[in-house]
């Protein structure tokens, strides 16, 4: 018996040389594939003018870098990489489902009752500031007015 074990966690390769060179070159990031170009233009001329289309071509350097390449991590580890919840899936389970709809329209309802308040709020801070502004202006406006009558008399 062997004493070395499997590590289950880790990704099984799959497909031919090509694919799993280009998964490799996506985990390690935009450097590697500018790396990449780079040492194909130095070798030979077209071989880079060829990495460069292929890198636009495929977006390489496009929305899945700025999220932390999520979707690679999605597609070499499975579920372990992916957050985003599934929310119109069914689950199969007809009384989970009643739960999760009924808390999903209470969780909307609640949301539009806060905005409703935080814009009463609002209209409520701007009217107390409103009132107060013309207040003060009332005040300013009295304060000048016994002066003006007296330099009329």
């Amino acid at each position: 018996m062997s004493t070395y074990s499997t590590n289950s966690a880790m990704p099984v390769a799959r497909g031919n040389w090509f694919t799993r060179a280009i998964d490799w070159m996506d985990g390690h990031g935009p450097g590697a594939w500018i790396a990449l170009m780079v040492a194909g233009f130095i070798v030979a001329g077209p071989l880079g003018l060829v990495l460069l289309a292929y890198i636009l071509i495929t977006g390489r350097f496009g929305r899945r870098w700025r999220n932390g390449g999520a979707q690679v991590q999605a597609r070499n580890w499975g579920c372990m990489g992916s957050t985003r919840v599934h929310v119109s899936r069914s689950s199969g389970n007809a009384a989970f489902d009643a739960y999760k709809a009924d808390t999903l329209e209470r969780l909307e309802r609640e949301q539009q009752e806060f905005e409703d308040f935080l814009r009463r709020l609002r209209e409520a801070r701007d009217k107390a500031e409103f009132d107060q502004y013309m207040e003060d202006r009332a005040k300013a406006a009295a304060q000048d007015t016994p002066a003006e009558d007296e330099n009329r008399a």
